[in-house]
Formats: C-alpha cells, structure tokens, sequence
C-alpha cells in the first residue's frame, strides 16, 4: 500500500466553520491535537508509521532528481505565489496558530505575516543562488585557466521544526530549501502539526511539484530518530531543545546539520538608555507568546544607577499584562504549550524564591494559571537564570557597569542573541565586540528579528545560521569549476591561425 495524502481532516470551527486541510503522510494511529488554553480538541490526524519511512525517502530521492533541475525562475515564482497564498489566508492561519498552539491572536496575525514575508525574501533569494568567479592566476601556477563556482542542492533535507512557531520557523527550513532546489520531508511538533499541513497544501496549489515536499507527523524520538539516521538524507535541519540537538548531532553523522537550540537571552539597561523604551521593549520581549520564544528576554540586566527606577515600572507594566484566552483580541499571554510545562516553569519559579529571589509581580492564579513573572536579587546560578525557561519569567539582575553587565550575560552555556539598551555610541560598539553571542541588538531586545537577516547563536545555542540568504548557503553544496586554455601555439590547433607575429 503506497503512502500518500490521507484524508481530509476537518478542523474545529473556532478557525474557520467548514475548513479542511489534507492530513499527514501516513496511515498510523490517530492523534488529536487539542488547544494548549481549554484542552478542546483542534483535529485528529494520522500519524506517520515508522514502516512507511522508508517509502516517503524513496520518494523524496526520486522528486530530488528532478527538482534539482528546476531553473531558478520556477523555484521563485512558486515561492512568490505561496507567499501571496499565505497573504490571502493570513486571519485564518493566525486563528489555527493561536488554537492549536495557544499563542494570543495578535501574536498569530504578526507570524502569520512574517510567514508570508518569509516566502517572499525566499523568492527573490531564488535568483541569487549563483557562485562567484575565482582569479585563477593570481598564482602562477593558475595562469592561463579560468575558475568559478556553483552552488547545487544537497538533495533530501529533513526538517524538524518546534510548536513555539508552527508557520514562520517551518517556512524558514522549507522556504529556503525550495529556493536552493532541495526536496523536504518536514516533521512539525506533534502539538501543532497543522499549520504545517495547511502550508503544504498552499505550497502544492502554488506549483510545488508532489514529494518535493511531504508531511510527516509523530514522536521525535522513534519517527524524528529514524529520518535523522537514513543514509538517504543528505542535511538535517531542527530547532529545538539542546538535548535533542546534541543527540541529532551525534545521529546524523556525515550529514550536514544546523541547529537552533534556545537561549537564556539577555538584555542589558544601562544607565544612560532610554528608559521607556527599554521598558516597553523589555515587557514586549519577554512576554509575547507566552515566553516562549527561543530569543525571549529571561535575564534583565540593570545599571544599578537606574535600577530602582527602572525595576517598579517593569513590575508594574507585567502585572498589568491581560492572560487569557488565546483568541480573544485583548489577550497577553495565554497558556503554556503543555500542562508539564506550565508545572516545570511554577516549580523552577518557586525554588528561585525559596534560594533566596523575590517574586515581584506574577505567581499561579486562583485557576491555578501561570501569571506573567518577574524576579528579583536572583542569582546566576537559579534555574531561572542558568537555563533556558521558556515561559513567562523575567529574572532581573542589579550591575554595577556595563562591563559587569557584559561579564553577566555571557555567563551562560548558551549565546544566540542579546540586546543593549543604551545612548552611548562607544558602549554599544564595546558591546557588540564583547558579548558572546551570535547577534546583538543595538536599543532592542534579543527577541527582535527580521526575516532575511541572520539569525543563529555560538556556544550551546547551535551550529549554522538561517535567514533565507545565509540559510541557503547551509542548505547548497559549492562545486569548483576550473578551465585550462589550450595552447594556441600547439600543433592541430584550431586558433593557430590567429598566431601573430609582433610589431
């Protein structure tokens, strides 16, 4: 029995009365996807089994062979008309986003517009996949030879994408990948496979040919394990756990692999910044979705000269943060993705305060909901502070410069992006040379990202960089091509008559 698109799935309602998106590739048990807010459930799909692996690589190889070939024109302008197709769906996404994975709905809408961003740099990066010209005699040993490269696809690229994103970190693993000339077997998190699925059906509407890319759902650790390990696939992309990264890692062998594996992201406020922006960019980065952003502000940083200015404003801003249901309009923060999470981050909350932090603003509400945190007189070695909590925590720390400042955020296994609130020209450059990281924010939060710039960390944070440009140098293999000029002077040969004698 051939894998292929199963049936269609009816979605709940709340997105769109009557929707329907095509299921997984697979024929395996029935899993429900529920909303992380009220537990209701969103769909139930197919799962993928682990016997039909092996069929949908066959048929990944065998779409690799020809979609190589596509001219760069087609790839962009498949890209272009799923950008537009994401456009045309924008409320509707963003309602299935802040369903199956709890975002807030504002928070939705913005990544349901980054999505189609997204697809819209991939296109125009679709047309700058060229090499470059190498001067082969600037050494003389080149002399008479002519050089330049080519970039070609790598071929069957998985990727494993988190729920945190379910749209806008699937478009920058697949968006790239089809722009470079790669096929993709895509698992999104078991949690919020949907929009993946609806993403696969708009990309086939706007011309993707069949099996370039397919949609398979299930455990990481037994479906994601064994499409890592297939000899089959030539790169493995993920964002996700450091655990998992590392294991990933150690799994793929030869394969070409990124990883984007989270941060404890910090955002230091010193003594001459704009306050107020500072403040709403700090309440704006640690709190949209939840906290759980793999750039989310965890550690504040406070010159202690504006400490005490700063820290009661922010304590007030955060407690006046609505939490509520994920599709109301007004609300700010919603729920975890999962109730094992919401326990870990109230667990990891109450063993700060019991070592000796202050629980300013926030707590567990009478519902037993985790409300929007912030700590105080934390130290660097609490949970809060040395791991990455994905939750809605800020832990805020008292400097005495920006130095030490720069000396705590880079305390940490971990250094994807950081930001710098400040006035002072010299103490932003001194900043973004010092803080080890693998982006700096200049007057922003490290939450802040645009879609085509690069984005990825140093240290525990991961290997590789996306943003469509620098995600499809990762995602292409570079070929060397040199030529010899034949001597002219050489009997038979075929411009002796253009020989010369010289004036």
């Amino acid at each position: 029995m051939g894998v292929a698109l199963s049936d269609r799935v009816r979605v709940s309602d709340r997105v769109r009365p009557g929707l329907e998106i095509k299921g997984p590739v697979g024929t395996g048990e029935s899993l429900v996807v529920r909303s992380p807010w009220d537990h209701a459930a969103v769909a139930t799909i197919n799962t993928t089994r682990l016997e039909e692996v092996d069929e949908v690589i066959d048929k990944a190889v065998a779409a690799a062979r020809e979609f190589r070939w596509t001219p760069a024109w087609r790839r962009a302008q498949i890209l272009e008309r799923a950008s537009h197709l994401l456009d045309d769906n924008s409320e509707e996404i963003a309602r299935l986003i802040a369903l199956e994975g709890g975002k807030p709905l504002k928070d939705a809408r913005v990544e349901a517009k980054r999505g189609a961003s997204t697809f819209r740099w991939a296109s125009e990066e679709a047309k700058r996949t060229a090499g470059e010209i190498i001067e082969m005699d600037a050494d003389a040993s080149g002399e008479n030879r002519f050089g330049w490269t080519i970039r070609e696809p790598r071929g069957v690229i998985v990727a494993i994408s988190p729920f945190n994103f379910p749209l806008n970190l699937v478009a920058h693993k697949v968006a790239p990948a089809i722009a470079g000339g790669n096929v993709i077997v895509l698992k999104p998190a078991s949690t919020t496979p949907l929009t993946a699925l609806w993403l696969a059906e708009l990309l086939h509407e706007a011309g993707l040919p069949d099996d370039v890319l397919q949609v398979v759902v299930g455990p990481g650790a037994t479906l994601g394990t064994r499409l890592v390990t297939d000899a089959r696939v030539n790169m493995v992309t993920f964002t996700g756990s450091p655990p998992v990264g590392r294991q990933i890692a150690r799994d793929a062998g030869m394969k070409m692999v990124t990883l984007e594996l989270g941060n404890n992201s910090a955002t230091i406020v010193d003594d001459d910044a704009d306050l107020e922006l500072a403040l709403q960019r700090v309440v704006a980065g640690g709190f949209s979705n939840s906290g759980q952003t793999c750039i989310s502000v965890q550690r504040v940083v406070v010159h202690e000269a504006v400490y005490d200015e700063f820290v009661p404003k922010l304590v007030e801003s955060v407690a006046g943060l609505k939490v509520g249901d994920p599709l109301d309009e007004t609300t700010d923060v919603a729920a975890l993705i999962s109730e094992k999470e919401t326990e870990r981050v109230k667990v990891w909350v109450e063993e700060a305060v019991d070592q000796g932090a202050t629980l300013a603003t926030g707590g567990v509400d009478a519902d037993g909901r985790l409300l929007p945190v912030v700590l105080t007189n934390v130290t660097g070695d609490m949970k809060v502070c040395a791991q990455e909590v994905f939750g809605p925590v800020l832990a805020v720390i008292k400097a005495r410069d920006l130095c030490e400042a720069i000396e705590i955020s880079n305390d940490s296994d971990m250094g994807l992006q950081a930001g710098v609130f400040t006035r002072d020209l010299n103490k932003a450059l001194y900043a973004a040379k010092h803080l080890e990281v693998g982006g700096v924010m200049i007057n922003e939060v490290p939450t802040f990202r645009v879609d085509h710039m690069p984005y990825g960390g140093i240290k525990g944070s991961g290997i590789g960089r996306e943003g469509l440009k620098y995600a499809i140098r990762e995602m292409t293999e570079l070929k060397m091509v040199a030529i010899r000029e034949m001597d002219w002077q050489s009997p038979g040969s075929p411009l002796g008559a253009c020989k010369r004698e010289p004036m």
